[in-house]
């Protein structure tokens, strides 16, 4: 309709003549009094110059002319959220989402009043939605700020530091951030959603180092060791220069194979973090699979000595011991370990350090026995300190060979190794 006090009070509000805009917005009214977008008009300007009570006043008479008027939803909401009417804040916004399930602004909202009452996981699930959206629209800026809503709102419980069954095990990061909370959730076992909110964290920031190096470890969780290297490549060209990220990178470079690579990562992180136990049992396994045995045998006693409580480094500096053939300090780190192992209750590797215990325990009679007790032990410095392996190749043997007995088999597993080996 042409309504010129309407057209001019739209202009006055643009100049921020609020006072000069309510005017000729109420001569609008008294023109057209069904005009619901004049009453919408002029709640704003009520709103914009502190009159919020006439503000709610206005955007209800333009919702009894027009009950599916979103905006007019949305701000009665913002207007009641000022006068702490918060019930009636999140009535409004639900509305405004029946009608329109895909306004950012109203989301974003419905956010802001679900965390006034205390309703954390609602408020975040509502940024995340809203951030969705914007970024759908191509808002980068309510995106980010609807992200960096949510990570000011992640609990800020130290995170814990779940270990791994593998030979590297990941710390967590001790920030408390958003991405830290992916990574628990991710240790929790729900990778899923963890690389769903990464996946998106990246969509909203392609620039943000701190994602793709969390990627990468729910990536090496998930043992998708290549494409983990990939995104903490990337983590390193965006300037992120941490030590999980080497750490890291490390693990997923040693599960393919690459052991100077990995020896490299584990070098750069202990440089920067020389008193992380965790990073000399992760370097001592590298170097215990290089046959490194006394370099796996220093970097197990450097991480008891910053840890004395650690069960897992007590067991594989045995593994290493076992495989130099010095067994009475083999036997006590097991025996140690498995004490360790026992007292937390821990029953797989208390039960795994005393099969290790077992096949190298060496019996003070029959001088038979102890003959074949020291070929298994040779044997299995041959295998690296892995009886799996050993027994597999043993049992290889006797199906080419059927019959012989067991000494046998397992002298004719060592001098196979050592011929292919050149000794």
């Amino acid at each position: 309709m042409n309504n010129e006090f309407y057209n001019k009070g739209l202009e006055r509000a643009k100049q921020k003549d609020y006072t000069g805009a309510i005017e000729d917005l109420t001569q609008a009214l008294q023109i057209a009094p069904d005009f619901a977008e004049a009453y919408w008009q002029r709640g704003l300007a009520y709103y914009d110059s502190g009159k919020t009570l006439e503000a709610v006043s206005d955007y209800t008479e333009a919702l009894k002319l027009n009950p599916q008027f979103v905006e007019a939803y949305y701000c009665r909401a913002l207007a009641r959220m000022g006068l702490k009417n918060l019930p009636g804040a999140l009535v409004d916004v639900n509305q405004a989402i029946r009608l329109s399930p895909n306004y950012a602004a109203v989301y974003n909202l419905r956010g802001t009043v679900h965390r006034k009452y205390g309703s954390i996981q609602e408020a975040i699930a509502d940024f995340k939605k809203a951030a969705e959206l914007y970024l759908a629209q191509n808002d980068k800026e309510n995106c980010r700020q609807c992200l960096e809503k949510i990570k000011q709102l992640q609990p800020t419980q130290k995170s814990a530091v779940v270990q791994q069954p593998s030979y590297i095990r990941t710390p967590i990061a001790s920030e408390k951030s958003y991405f830290t909370q992916l990574l628990e959730k991710a240790e929790r076992g729900d990778t899923r959603s963890s690389m769903e909110d990464l996946d998106w964290a990246l969509k909203v920031d392609p620039q943000d180092a701190q994602a793709y190096c969390c990627r990468g470890v729910v990536r090496c969780k998930l043992g998708n060791y290549r494409d983990a290297i990939s995104d903490f490549n990337q983590a390193l060209r965006l300037n992120f220069h941490e030590a999980i990220v080497y750490r890291n990178r490390g693990k997923a470079r040693f599960q393919l194979g690459d052991h100077q690579g990995s020896l490299a990562d584990f070098n750069s992180a202990l440089h920067m973090q020389p008193e992380d136990a965790l990073l000399y049992v992760a370097r001592g396994n590298v170097y215990r699979a290089m046959g490194n045995y006394s370099g796996s045998v220093k970097d197990y006693t450097q991480a008891l000595q910053i840890n004395p409580d650690d069960a897992q480094a007590y067991y594989y500096r045995g593994m290493a011991y076992t495989c130099i053939e010095e067994m009475q300090r083999a036997v006590e780190d097991y025996q140690r370990a498995a004490s360790m192992f026992c007292e937390q209750e821990d029953w797989g590797n208390y039960q795994q350090v005393l099969d290790s215990l077992k096949k190298i325990q060496v019996p003070n009679s029959e001088s038979r026995q102890t003959t074949h007790n020291l070929q298994r032990q040779r044997l299995l410095r041959l295998v690296g300190g892995y009886w799996e392996i050993a027994q597999r190749l043993i049992e290889q043997a006797k199906s080419y060979y059927p019959g012989m007995p067991e000494e046998w088999y397992t002298e004719k597993v060592i001098h196979d190794l050592e011929r292919d080996r050149g000794r």
